[in-house]
């Protein structure tokens, strides 16, 4: 197993929501991307969703977007916001000194080694619940953001109904056995990459602040590794057994771009490279490199996996 997520029991239900009405939401479908896109997601052993927007022309291709999937680690985009809320209300300081106790660890994660006591800044905390996805320190800054029902707010209050924090959160214990830590849809969570991108999150030196962490991903093995090297990207990514998920902003040489590709109830619960949710990540993530930069000589060298961990 390369990461460690809680688990989650998911069901087949197949909740949907009406897209709400997001400031610059596109009205234009490209097409040929959506084919492409449904032709790739058809036969998948599960459920799978995928929302991409083109920032320059404001297309949008969309196959199940609006549906509710597990956000397994995406969650911590909304857990950094609800963190940079509190910053921003002067409830904390960004650059504070922060103790860690025992009774704040979940696994054995980076945080979660700490001994008890241990001081560190609240920027490294952000640091390690965004580019390692750690998790320990994902629920002490949730708990820091005010809990998930802070978080919640900040998501209602600016749109968007189906993204969520459900872990440690009251009256959320419904919504967490079916999708866990977190619910979100692809739509969303790929608008919510583009407003923070925009700086339309908190404040533009907040939101500015908050990309930075999304461009610094130490896993990069699956969307990322589609995409060339040397392209600027903002990404998070998350998986459990019955999901995996990513959302990417890329800033291609023809526009930036973002996208979301999420799964759940999959029939391959495999924590290997070619779990079948994985490799829909890596051919979405392909497909939609290719659909906006069609005469780009890039591909993955030969042997690339061999350096993913």
């Amino acid at each position: 197993m390369k990461r460690i997520y809680f688990l989650t029991v998911l069901t087949f239900m197949n909740f949907a929501v009406p897209a709400q009405n997001f400031n610059s939401i596109p009205s234009k479908s490209d097409k040929k991307l959506t084919e492409k896109l449904e032709k790739a997601l058809a036969g998948f052993k599960g459920s799978a969703g995928v929302y991409v927007r083109n920032l320059k022309t404001d297309k949008f291709a969309s196959v199940h977007s609006d549906t509710i999937f597990p956000t397994a680690s995406m969650v911590k985009i909304p857990i950094m916001i609800g963190v940079f809320d509190k910053i921003n209300k002067g409830e904390l300081q960004f650059d504070q000194l922060l103790t860690y106790r025992d009774s704040l660890k979940y696994d054995d994660g980076i945080t979660g080694s700490f001994r008890d006591s241990t001081k560190i800044p609240l920027p490294k905390v952000i640091h390690l619940m965004i580019s390692l996805s750690d998790n320990t320190g994902s629920l002490w800054l949730q708990a820091l953001a005010g809990g998930g029902a802070a978080i919640n707010q900040w998501m209602e209050t600016n749109g968007f109904v189906n993204t969520r924090v459900n872990s440690r959160t009251p009256g959320r214990k419904q919504n967490q056995a079916i999708y866990g830590w977190g619910q979100t849809s692809p739509r969303e969570m790929a608008e919510l990459m583009v407003m923070i991108r925009q700086g339309k999150v908190i404040s533009p030196s907040a939101s500015e602040r908050m990309y930075r962490y999304l461009g610094m991903q130490f896993w990069d093995g699956e969307a990322l590794s589609q995409i060339p090297p040397f392209i600027k990207t903002g990404a998070k990514s998350g998986a459990v057994n019955q999901a995996k998920s990513e959302v990417v902003m890329v800033h291609a040489p023809h526009g930036d771009y973002v996208f979301c590709i999420t799964t759940k109830n999959q029939q391959d619960e495999r924590w290997q490279r070619d779990n079948e949710g994985y490799d829909m990540i890596r051919k979405v993530s392909e497909i939609i490199w290719n659909h906006f930069e069609p005469k780009s000589k890039w591909k993955p060298v030969s042997e690339y996996e061999r350096w993913w961990f």
